[in-house]
């Protein structure tokens, strides 16, 4: 894979889409970002990630919703590009249940669009985020590729389970390499407002109360932005090839005899989501009100990825430890927002 190749990123004004796009445009790619610049969350700080990337020579912007068919089928055939990184979503496991049209026009149809596009135009890999939400009620930690995931508890993981078997439809019956990557917990500066450590730091610094749901027993596998980068970075030039030893008398579903990869990017360190409170008290100075609730609904109680594959395939595994994690947003933070 040249550097002077096109990459499409979809969602190249979302949190991850920003920092994969920048990332690439520093290793010398051109980027087509692709955003509708919805409003789920402040289109204001999407516009500000946006316009850091326009800076740079190499990218080019694409105002375009997935689900308007003629418009992707037109970006697909009037650009060359060489591979695909498919990161627009409608995100959200909460919002999943007040607006579920949205999930299934975005996620679904959207997803489908982007699948034509690849089948018509000869693209070398399509690489696409999944979630680790696609393991709704599996208990066995930690949480492998090789499980099977047919317990979704939300909509919005029921469409990113959806993706995963449409992408494996498309790679068995058109050759299209495809690899889905399960995201777990991904935080960091330029990070969504509608996640735990946006909100946490807002009422925080406000003085306002935090709402711990579960009464504080979640645990999450919290994953760094950059840790998240490196891995579809690293992922992004391996093809994946048929797997010869798969046999559907066992079935593996991180496998197939198709060009068809799942991995997890998670940092394969699960920690409580008090002593997630604590670490960014302690960042920023300051002691949480904190009000204990019950779980919400379409809510898993932990997260704990097995990055075994990831490690195996292209000698990587997230490791950013919480509290310099969390130490950069909030240095982030309170110079975005002038606290």
């Amino acid at each position: 894979m040249s550097e002077n190749s096109t990459v499409l990123v979809t969602g190249a004004a979302g949190f991850i889409g920003f920092h994969v796009s920048r990332r690439l445009l520093a290793d010398g790619f051109k980027v087509v970002g692709l955003d509708n610049l919805n409003d789920y969350y402040d289109v204001n700080l999407k516009k500000d990630r946006l316009r850091q990337l326009q800076e740079t020579e190499n990218f080019t912007f694409v105002k375009l919703d997935l689900a308007d068919n003629d418009g992707m089928a037109q970006l697909f055939r009037e650009s060359r590009f060489s591979r695909v990184i498919h990161l627009a979503a409608q995100a959200g496991v909460r919002y999943s249940l007040e607006n579920p049209r949205a999930y299934i026009d975005s996620n679904i149809c959207g997803f489908l669009n982007i699948l034509e596009g690849c089948r018509h135009n000869r693209i070398e890999h399509l690489v696409y985020a999944s979630s680790s939400s696609v393991y709704g009620l599996n208990t066995r930690m930690p949480f492998s590729v090789h499980d099977n995931v047919d317990h979704p508890v939300s909509l919005y993981a029921a469409s990113k389970k959806a993706n995963e078997l449409m992408a494996h439809s498309y790679s068995h019956l058109y050759g299209l390499p495809v690899t889905g990557l399960r995201f777990f917990t991904v935080y960091g500066p330029w990070g969504r407002p509608d996640m735990a450590l946006f909100l946490f730091t807002r009422a925080i610094l406000a003085g306002e109360t935090i709402k711990v749901f579960n009464y504080g027993k979640m645990e999450r596998d919290f994953t760094y932005i950059d840790d998240i980068v490196e891995g579809i970075v690293r992922l992004l030039p391996k093809t994946p090839v048929p797997d010869p030893d798969w046999s559907g008398d066992d079935p593996d579903p991180g496998r197939s005899p198709a060009p068809y990869r799942l991995y997890n990017i998670g940092n394969h360190s699960p920690v409580k989501l008090m002593d997630f409170i604590a670490t960014l008290e302690r960042c920023l100075g300051l002691e949480a009100k904190k009000e204990m609730l019950p779980i919400q609904p379409g809510d898993v109680p932990a997260t704990y990825a097995d990055v075994a594959d990831l490690q195996a395939e292209v000698g990587f595994r997230p490791a950013t430890p919480l509290e310099e994690g969390i130490g950069k947003f909030v240095e982030w933070y309170r110079g975005y927002y002038k606290v």
